[in-house]
């Protein structure tokens, strides 16, 4: 199997929230969500260079996080001990994704070294395995191991694929980090939304419960709120600080693109919904 997959680039996507509701807390304290994931054509790289020592490193990462604190690295050794290998990596991350955006960044650079490593170690675990072995990772990463766009509900594990539009998006980042726990912390949050079924959110039901909290704890993210506006409704991904309007045309999304402020690092993009991992032609997987 290893010699079928080349030491190149490994597309670790970005992604939206398109929608947030909290519906519930668990008796744990974890909060219950709906929402829906869809992945954009833009992303992280990875590179993976097996050894056989059983040593993992990391050769590239974000700065300011320490190789064990580092998603990659944390699920590259979940996996080596799950499966009972000896088998080990070389790993270099390029970070694209802004940390701290609600874009996903760190659960899909998980998700694709737990896929990627699979087959390179030929562990041979399903997809549900890695799905499994992602969610203790974080909640994030069982939707960028399937690699569809997606209902989620519980913590957002809970996935049934959903066929979206792919629109043009532009996504704004504002120069600031929201924490999500202290979001999910606040007293102010709404915690008791009543559900909704998929057919709501196709039909326009695309709220953020988070949206309020955020803003009034972090008036950058309003700010770009404000100026995406003038071209598109703006919507806040997960618990932020990304924010992002739809665009039907290419050209309409181009440019609202090319006219917005640096500080906000905009970031052009189309919607997918298939993960560009998996549209890389290079396996064929079971994601369902």
């Amino acid at each position: 199997m290893t010699e079928e997959l080349p030491f190149g680039h490994w597309p670790a996507p970005a992604k939206l929230n398109l929608m947030l509701r909290v519906v519930g807390r668990r008796a744990d304290g974890y909060h219950l969500l709906q929402t829906v994931f869809q992945f954009l054509d833009v992303g992280d790289s990875l590179q993976f260079l097996p050894r056989d020592d059983g040593l993992v490193r990391r050769l590239g990462g974000p700065e300011g996080v320490p190789p064990d604190q580092d998603l990659v690295v944390r699920a590259a050794e979940l996996l080596r001990r799950r499966a009972g290998t000896d088998q080990g990596a070389d790993i270099l991350l390029e970070k694209k994704v802004p940390m701290g955006a609600g874009l996903g960044g760190g659960s899909s650079d998980a998700a694709t070294t737990l896929v990627v490593l699979n087959r390179l170690w030929g562990t041979g675990l399903s997809t549900d395995d890695l799905a499994g072995l992602g969610l203790e990772l974080g909640a994030d990463v069982p939707v960028f191991v399937r690699g569809r766009a997606a209902w989620g509900e519980g913590v957002g594990e809970d996935l049934e694929p959903v066929d979206l539009p792919e629109p043009w998006y532009l996504v704004l980042v504002p120069p600031c980090h929201v924490s999500t726990a202290e979001i999910f912390a606040d007293p102010n949050l709404t915690r008791n939304s009543p559900g909704i079924k998929i057919r709501d959110f196709l039909d326009g039901n695309v709220a953020n419960d988070c949206l309020s909290v955020v803003c009034r704890r972090y008036p950058q993210v309003r700010e770009a709120m404000d100026w995406l506006g003038r071209f598109s409704t703006p919507r806040m991904t997960g618990t932020g600080a990304g924010v992002f309007a739809a665009f039907g045309e290419r050209g309409d999304a181009l440019n609202a693109y090319e006219r917005a402020p640096e500080r906000y690092r905009p970031i052009f993009a189309r919607g997918m919904n298939r993960s560009l991992l998996y549209e890389s032609g290079m396996w064929a997987a079971d994601t369902g």
